[in-house]
């Protein structure tokens, strides 16, 4: 196993950031995104058919900006961390998905990717041990809610409805907390609540701002769409096109993790390089796909990496393609297959192929 002293040095050279690379990567999404939306909303006014074409397309490119909105997370997008802050959050709103919150959390799962102890990966796989434990009828449950039919409603909850469902539960939740002191006159815990601003639905004061932020922006958005073009020709496409990315989003990610004997341990032994490269897949993807998932099928090395650009990944994968041998290779006919690796087996450091009992 090289040493993580060995891949900091060969990698370095690649970390470099380039903000003329980065603004045409941001125009050559966007401005084609509007015009999109813009032939639309003229075609719709023909035929509703006409969703379907626009539908794809769309969706594509929503998927590019949340990749895009990705690198921004990372701060390896633009030189700049503000420059990074603010395309983020405006990449945030485009994708319906507050960026702050999710860079946050998805800043958790590189601290502990190969970790499956602490991350149990997008459709939270349990241990072997813990799925004996369940009963027949859990088991069946537990595969049902991790077959690809979930993907459907999946990345419409994932996207549009949890961001909106959290924020306005947690609002309501805080209202009730700060009221019921104020009727019985405690004014210094409603006070108190009032500056915790602690619920379960965020992780902090920051999170809740940064969510709300997307919302005030979003929401008007919607409202402004609806009143110029019509409610139905506008959510017809805009839900459609927002779920389906967010779905693959999802299985796209997915499958760069659970792929048979992908490296899965304990907190206690695991090695996040050993993670990166026996834990992580390289997807083998046509070239307009890499254009579109901004090229994180190079996801061993992102992980190697989260410094690298998207821009960069490529060549860098290139030069030190020799090294990367044993990294498993995921082809599109493939893509399916992360639902059969849905247990972690803590003896065998590896994810497990089950199936209901």
């Amino acid at each position: 196993m090289l040493t993580p002293a060995f891949w900091r040095k060969k990698l370095k050279p690649y970390t470099r950031k380039s903000n003329s690379l980065a603004t045409w990567q941001i125009l050559s999404t966007i401005v084609p995104f509007v015009l999109l939306w813009a032939g639309y909303l003229y075609c719709v006014q023909i035929s509703y058919w006409f969703v379907f074409p626009f539908l794809i397309l769309i969706s594509f490119f929503i998927l590019r900006m949340f990749v895009l909105m990705h690198d921004c997370g990372h701060n390896s997008l633009f030189k700049s961390q503000r420059a990074n802050h603010i395309v983020g959050f405006l990449l945030g709103v485009l994708t319906a998905m507050p960026q702050f919150v999710w860079s946050k959390n998805h800043a958790f799962h590189h601290k502990t990717n190969g970790d499956w102890e602490k991350y149990g990966g997008v459709f939270n796989i349990m241990s072997t041990e813990e799925y004996s434990k369940l009963t027949n009828k859990e088991q069946r449950k537990y595969w049902l809610l991790r077959q690809p039919a979930i993907l459907i409603p999946g990345g419409f909850l994932y996207v549009l409805f949890n961001p909106r469902f959290n924020w306005i539960l947690g609002n309501l939740t805080m209202l009730a907390k700060i009221l019921r002191p104020l009727l019985t006159l405690n004014i210094s815990k409603a006070v108190q609540t009032a500056k915790k601003w602690e619920t379960k639905y965020w992780k902090g004061k920051q999170d809740y701002l940064h969510m709300t932020y997307n919302n005030l922006v979003l929401i008007p958005i919607w409202i402004i769409m609806c009143m110029l073009f019509g409610t139905t020709e506008f959510f017809l496409l805009y839900v459609a096109s927002v779920s389906l990315a967010g779905s693959l989003g999802i299985l796209t990610f997915a499958v760069q993790h659970n792929f048979e004997d992908a490296y899965a341990t304990d907190t206690a032994q695991v090695n996040h390089y050993r993670a990166a490269l026996e834990g992580t897949s390289f997807l083998i993807l046509p070239k307009v796909l890499n254009w579109f998932t901004a090229d994180i099928a190079y996801h061993h090395l992102h992980h190697l990496s989260t410094a690298i650009p998207n821009y960069r990944l490529a060549a860098c994968h290139r030069e030190f393609e020799h090294l990367f041998v044993d990294v498993k290779r995921v082809h599109l006919h493939e893509l399916l297959s992360t639902f059969r690796y849905q247990l972690w087996d803590p003896n065998e450091k590896k994810l497990f192929e089950g199936a209901p009992s």
